[in-house]
């Protein structure tokens, strides 16, 4: 036998592959339908112990003593039929307060953020400035945000200052999760190397052109996961402006509730919030999972 043919041989008996003509060998196959095996075993006790556990809850639940009268009140399917059509239509507010506030919350942000990353002396008080901004609406509760805007911003009587509901309150949610984007984009523009910063001045770009086109589109691709995460808090969160009397899917639903005493509408316009929310996580998790494939091969600066 030559040192090749030995070779080949020896690399088919690892199990790995040897050219062309490869032929698995009798381990590797018996290896890999063990792995078969173990995991069409795992998903069998899975599903198992997950229907184990929903029949449980459900036992639980339905032979409570108060189970008939808590289904009447919050599971009737009278007030889900008549309360679906009036939730939807609230929902609409919703989304376009998604999609305003989120597009006002990106760019204040990222504003927010390049202010706190300036660089000298001279841009201190702006850097003091977004600081404090960002460290008080972290730390208002947002209900309160949304309270004192909202009843506030009226009360003051300021000339051609609006008094709409729907905009005081998607101020409101601007406000505060911006400060928290502005420290996602903080984040992502100090996880950049300072030598990608370095490298563009010795190529002839100026602090803000290398800003601009090298630290940026770096730290923007590095935090899009947790800043999908924060527009699926912003999409949760548009139902607060109900407290200022914008008719939204939570208000529709209270509405609705308040005049028969049923709570079913609530359940209603949870589950229509549920429904939008979890494509969206879903989406979240493939992009992270994406981009942490990517960034394993190398293939992400």
């Amino acid at each position: 036998m030559t040192g090749g043919e030995g070779l080949l041989k020896k690399r088919d008996e690892a199990g790995e592959p040897a050219g062309d003509g490869y032929v698995p060998s009798a381990r590797r196959i018996e290896r890999e339908r063990v792995k078969r095996a173990r995991a069409r075993r795992a998903t069998a006790i899975a599903a198992l112990s997950t229907l184990i556990t929903a029949v449980a809850l459900f036992l639980v639940i339905t032979n409570s003593p108060g189970w008939p009268r808590t289904r009447e009140t919050f599971f009737s399917a009278e007030y889900a039929r008549k309360a679906l059509p009036q939730v939807l239509e609230g929902l609409l507010l919703n989304l376009r307060l998604l999609v305003v506030c989120g597009a006002a919350v990106l760019v204040l942000g990222l504003l927010l953020a390049v202010a706190r990353t300036l660089r000298g002396p001279v841009f201190f008080p702006l850097r003091a400035l977004a600081t404090a901004y960002t460290d008080f609406f972290r730390g208002l509760p947002l209900i309160i945000c949304l309270l004192m805007v909202v009843f506030g911003v009226p009360a003051l009587r300021l000339q051609g200052v609006t008094t709409d509901p729907v905009v005081l309150g998607g101020s409101a949610l601007v406000l505060t999760y911006s400060a928290y984007v502005a420290e996602v984009f903080r984040a992502g523009i100090e996880s950049v190397h300072p030598s990608q910063r370095a490298a563009a001045r010795s190529l002839g770009l100026s602090g803000g052109q290398a800003l601009r086109f090298v630290v940026l589109p770096q730290a923007v691709r590095r935090v899009v996961p947790p800043l999908l995460n924060d527009l699926v808090s912003l999409q949760k969160d548009t139902g607060l402006v109900s407290i200022a009397g914008a008719v939204d899917a939570v208000y529709a639903a209270q509405i609705i509730a308040g005049k028969d005493f049923n709570f079913t509408p609530y359940v209603v316009a949870g589950l229509v919030f549920v429904a939008l929310t979890i494509p969206m996580t879903r989406f979240t998790d493939w992009i992270t999972a994406r981009m942490d494939r990517r960034r394993a091969q190398g293939g992400l600066v």
